[in-house]
């Protein structure tokens, strides 16, 4: 059966024309009961929980990198100074404000039970698909999501369509939802507009849905489609997903990439932060009155190695970092049990050791936000995840 990708793809075969393959990840949303508002952003690459919040009061954190500890803490332009302990990368410069307001926080030493391979893309798709490694790679086609939007009650799409871009993983599965890419814009002559409603007059799927996509395009100024420009691809992204949310929506996710930092680590992740701040920031002024019932949970595959490397990089690890953000969390601390940077403390003599599971941290998102049971979340959206206590992400 022909699926509207497949149709919107086709298309140009009655006059409209849409990108071939955009330049970015799709942003998926879904309408939901209340009005507490969730984001989950995937962070492509493995992205440094180490150099995001940085353990300065470990001394082993100077003495594994030596290069990339070198700014100095407090300095113009150097480490941004969070309590005695921690402080952040200097790209987060622009977050400050939130951290101050208690909007913003770090969870520290996480990962997903994914372990040792260090492939991105199985380890995206055991983050995205919320289950642990007994779960052949390849195999786990539902999002944990789209698991959590299947307990509860008057779930529906809000945007049923799918142009250019295939759906994030993460919100796939029989809950509806929908995808959008900000690359792909539809173009259609008056004629060619005729023609879909009469040919797909009798169909509702692909009726409703052409009719959405162009809506949406319409909605799009002249140019606004995006083009190569990867500093404002997540922002336009950030800002699709805050108009969507102030309205019916309720869940939306969406992926930034570009944190494999093999090399010069340095540069790369300042770019990569400032564009991360940029989206947090572009959500909140979006949201406006509800960034209040907000929460952002930013999340990577796997974190990287404890020492750099030599070409002033890091390579793949284990143990990682989360960004939360939102007026619904908990900010201002940095969450989590820290294991220490002694070399006994390391997982298998070179990663950060993993305290606590991604899933938990989502979990507990997910508990405040929707009231879904523990036992819910642990059997249905992440099966075999222990929860645990609550360990007070949420207000």
């Amino acid at each position: 059966m022909l699926n509207r990708r497949l149709f919107l793809q086709g298309s140009a075969l009655i006059g409209c024309s849409a990108a071939a393959h955009p330049l970015l990840s799709t942003a998926t949303f879904a309408a939901a009961p209340g009005e507490n508002r969730l984001v989950v952003i995937i962070l492509r690459g493995a992205m440094d929980g180490l150099d995001l919040v940085q353990p300065r009061g470990d001394a082993g954190f100077a003495r594994y990198r030596p290069g990339l500890a070198a700014l100095a803490v407090g300095a113009e332009g150097g480490a941004l100074p969070l309590d005695g302990f921690w402080a952040a990368h200097p790209g987060l410069a622009g977050l400050m404000p939130l951290w101050a307001a208690g909007e913003l926080g770090f969870v520290h030493a996480t990962s997903t039970p994914y372990r040792d391979k260090r492939s991105h893309f199985d380890g995206q798709d055991l983050l995205e698909a919320g289950t642990g490694m007994d779960v052949p790679m390849g195999l786990a086609r539902e999002g944990w999501l789209n698991r959590m939007l299947q307990g509860m009650p008057g779930v529906r799409s809000q945007t049923a369509f799918s142009v250019g871009a295939e759906e994030m993983l993460i919100l796939a599965g029989a809950a509806p939802s929908a995808s959008w890419a900000p690359a792909s814009r539809l173009e259609l002559s008056a004629q060619a507009r005729l023609l879909l409603d009469h040919v797909y007059h009798d169909d509702p799927l692909f009726r409703d849905a052409a009719t959405e996509a162009v809506e949406l395009s319409a909605d799009m100024a002249p140019g606004e489609a995006m083009g190569g420009d990867a500093n404002r691809q997540p922002l336009k992204l950030a800002e699709f997903a805050a108009a969507r949310l102030r309205e019916e929506t309720r869940i939306a996710s969406f992926s930034i990439g570009g944190w494999d930092t093999h090399r010069n680590q340095p540069g790369t992740m300042k770019a990569g932060l400032r564009r991360l701040s940029d989206t947090v920031l572009a959500l909140k002024d979006g949201l406006g009155p509800v960034w209040g019932q907000t929460t952002v949970l930013a999340m990577t595959e796997f974190g990287r190695t404890v020492r750099e490397n030599g070409s002033m990089g890091t390579d793949h690890g284990t143990g990682g970092a989360m960004l939360v953000a939102g007026g619904a969390v908990r900010g201002g601390r940095v969450h989590g049990r820290w294991p220490g940077l002694a070399e006994a403390d390391l997982y298998a003599g070179r990663d950060l050791m993993p305290t606590s599971d991604v899933r938990a941290w989502a979990g507990w998102a997910i508990r405040g936000l929707y009231g879904l049971e523990t036992g819910r979340i642990e059997g249905s959206v992440f099966p075999g995840l222990q929860m645990g206590s609550d360990p007070g992400l949420l207000l």
